[in-house]
């Protein structure tokens, strides 16, 4: 059954698309001739037809069913190409046995079409928007917002490794899922990653110059001199040796030369003056043993300050134009206690010198030299790192952007993803399965269609519809013509009495009789040896034109009885819409005495307006069509009346209330006016008494609103001035406008 129908960008129908939603078994439209009625027929009829591109026609459940359209494309097609028209397969009422196999496979069908829909539904929902798919789709979106987080976590850190990734989240939810799987990348820190972007894609990276090593080796190695450990004293033969050891004072001796050598040989201490012997004995003491160990003990000094000096100037230098790669806080710390130990030593070194009989020992600097080397070797390693990734940029880029996706994946979207994995998992379990099911099901119902088509074949017959029609034709007192099979025995033939074609001689109103008694005999039928029992939906559009009223009344049973028939659920027909503008047809063929004041469950009304040039849908609580004169005072109370025709409605009126109801003169109401009014009065009067019995549905004259205002002050004014202004106001309610005279003597 169809539940929605939206027309748009068609015909008279505009942009915004005409909705009519929550359609029933039974659909009533009334609206003039060319409001749309015929574009509404034609678009169920053919809904993918390239004129309705913009139109949708939803059916509920999903699978659409057979549509029969009696409208002016069904007269053409089937009435005025030849002479000969298509005959009407029906079941043959001798064919028991056949009938109840036939019977049985639409009942097999009937049960596949259940399932088909049941699963139609699990899969994709009632309205196509649910179901399976739907909960499919939720979590792809949900997994996408997911996923999209960690983009915005990270957009800034790594706006260059995630580039081209970023403006979409479509895209990104694809990138993580491909590199999820081809992705073989380490997964590294946070910070390293952070750290390599802003080198990489950062601003444009060139190489760092390495830190010169720091060799420590010769300062070391005076730690281990010979005399540091050596008691630098005079000979032990000498005779003034002995008074040097009991004295145990040889520095001191020492010392006492220097004073001795200036006072002339003199005793600097008695002031005496000493032999030759005595000096040539000093002398001797401090021999060239001794001068030579006091040179070395100069030398190691001097040499120890001259490393020194050279090896803290490399570290000052170091720190003052530090390398990035470089920890130069702990530097300046080694440094520090560096600066400590050799000023120490070299303290100790000065010592010696003064007293070069003492042993010492010199602090040792290798440790702080090993932490100092340690240091510069780890920055020259980060720098060679570096510069490594200078000279193979491209290939370091590239490395990086798959270590920053394996981060994002592995380490903040895992648990994410595996729950991903397990619920679209078993979705696509159930999607592959249900659907699976249905192309089973499918595949059965088209062989068992196949089936039924075969049994219908051998069971059906063009000649009771012959019978049946000519029957109807000869109880209305049709006699002048009736219908016959054709010499294919496949078609039938409209003939006169003497046997000769009548197709081109029939007057409208029999013309449109037959064509309809066709069509309603097609609805318990089919044009071909099969499909004669298949569910179908059925549009009458317009079905009376031309018709008398008798065989109006007739049409109008013989769709009640369509209509019953549905409402009983007996026979294929399941859904019925019909489109009319004839106020007593829609009246004949809606008549329900159990209908309470609104609309049926099983049934919907609509009206269908042209206003300007642009065709409205509009659903109504209940039946509007009470009676033609209400349906044209509605027409005048409606604010969005139609231009086009609302001179015709206005005449209408008039001529029901004054002429044919109150026997009145219309000539004589334009006496009652004066100046411009009585013109526009004469005018709509005229036009009343030249256009009373044609087709003015379709009259066109281009009117604006001033017009319209026009006419509308008029046509009140009449009902004014002839004392019926209360039967105008009860006829207009609450859009009764007062005229600008009448505010003013009120």
């Amino acid at each position: 059954m169809i539940e929605k129908i939206a027309i748009a960008n068609v015909a008279t129908f505009g942009e915004v698309p005409e909705v009519m939603d929550g359609l029933s078994q039974f659909n009533y439209f009334y609206g003039p001739n060319g409001s749309g009625k015929t574009t509404l027929s034609r678009l169920i009829a053919n809904p993918g037809g390239p004129q309705f591109f913009a139109c949708e026609v939803k059916w509920r459940p999903a699978t659409p069913l057979e549509v029969l359209v009696y409208n002016r494309d069904f007269i053409t097609k089937n009435f005025n190409a030849s002479s000969e028209i298509k005959g009407i397969f029906t079941l043959g009422e001798k064919q028991a046995d056949t009938i109840k196999k036939i019977a049985d496979k639409n009942e097999e069908i009937r049960l596949l079409n259940e399932k088909i829909d049941r699963d139609t539904v699990t899969l994709q929902g009632p309205d196509g928007n649910g179901g399976k798919r739907s909960e499919l789709s939720t979590l792809e979106e949900q997994t996408k917002e997911t996923i999209w987080l960690q983009k915005k976590e990270h957009e800034v850190r790594f706006r260059g490794p995630l580039r081209g990734f970023l403006n979409s989240k479509d895209s990104f939810k694809a990138k993580i899922l491909q590199e999820r799987t081809s992705n073989h990348s380490n997964v590294l820190s946070l910070a390293e990653l952070e750290k390599n972007a802003n080198t990489l894609f950062g601003s444009e990276p060139t190489e760092e110059p390495a830190i010169t090593p720091i060799d420590g080796g010769a300062l070391i190695s005076h730690e281990t001199n010979a005399v540091l450990g050596k008691r630098v004293i005079g000979r032990d033969d000498v005779d003034i040796s002995a008074m040097i050891k009991k004295l145990n004072n040889s520095d001191w001796v020492r010392e006492g030369r220097t004073f001795y050598d200036s006072n002339g040989r003199v005793c600097p201490f008695c002031q005496q003056r000493t032999s030759e012997e005595f000096a040539r004995s000093l002398n001797e003491y401090f021999d060239e043993t001794f001068v030579s160990d006091s040179t070395a003990i100069d030398k190691l000094r001097n040499d120890y300050k001259t490393d020194a000096d050279r090896l803290q100037q490399q570290l000052s230098t170091i720190i003052a134009t530090p390398s990035q790669y470089l920890d130069v806080e702990k530097l300046k710390a080694e440094k520090a206690l560096l600066d400590a130990r050799i000023a120490g030593n070299e303290q100790r070194l000065a010592q010696k010198k003064k007293e070069p009989s003492q042993i010492i020992d010199l602090e040792s600097v290798a440790n702080t030299m090993a932490s100092i080397t340690s240091l510069i070797s780890q920055a020259n390693q980060a720098i060679a790192r570096h510069n490594q990734m200078v000279k193979n940029l491209g290939r370091e880029r590239a490395a990086l952007i798959g270590q920053v996706w394996k981060y994002i994946i592995e380490v903040e979207l895992k648990a994410a993803l595996v729950d991903y994995d397990s619920k679209k998992s078993n979705l696509d379990k159930a999607i592959k399965g249900i659907s699976e099911g249905i192309n089973t099901a499918t595949s059965d119902r088209r062989k068992k269609e196949a089936e039924l088509r075969e049994l219908e074949k051998s069971a059906t017959s063009i000649k009771p519809t012959i019978d049946a029609i000519n029957s109807i034709l000869k109880s209305y007192g049709f006699r002048s013509f009736s219908l016959a099979l054709a010499s294919n025995g496949s078609h039938y033939r409209i003939l006169r009495e003497n046997g000769e074609d009548a197709r081109h001689s029939l007057s409208e109103g029999e013309k449109t009789f037959i064509t309809f008694l066709y069509f309603y005999h097609l609805l318990k039928g089919s044009d071909t040896e099969s499909g004669i029992t298949s569910d179908r939906v059925v549009i009458f559009d317009d079905p009376v034109s031309s018709l008398d009223s008798d065989i109006l009344f007739i049409v109008s049973s013989l769709i009640r009885g369509v209509i019953e028939e549905v409402r009983n659920h007996t026979g294929q027909i399941k859904q019925v819409f019909v489109l009319t503008h004839n106020v007593y047809f829609h009246k004949e063929v809606t008549f329900n005495r159990k209908r309470p004041s609104g609309a049926m469950r099983e049934e919907t009304f609509w009206i269908i307006r042209r206003s300007d040039v642009i065709s409205r849908v509009e659903k109504q609580a209940t039946n509007p069509i009470r009676t033609s004169y209400e349906l044209l005072w509605s027409e005048v109370r409606n604010p969005n009346r139609s231009k086009l025709t609302i001179q015709n409605t206005l005449r209408r009126i008039l001529e029901n209330y004054f002429q044919i109801l109150g026997g009145m003169d219309l000539d004589g109401l334009c006496a009652l006016f004066e100046g411009n009014e009585k013109l526009i009065c004469k005018s709509l009067l005229s036009w009343t008494n030249d256009g009373s019995h044609f087709a003015n549905d379709d009259l066109y004259q281009t009117i604006d609103e001033a017009m319209v205002a026009g006419y509308l002050r008029v046509f009140r004014a009449i009902f004014e001035k002839s004392d019926h202004l209360g039967h105008y106001k009860m006829m207009m309610g609450a859009a009764d406008v007062e005229a600008p005279a009448e505010r003013e003597a009120a």
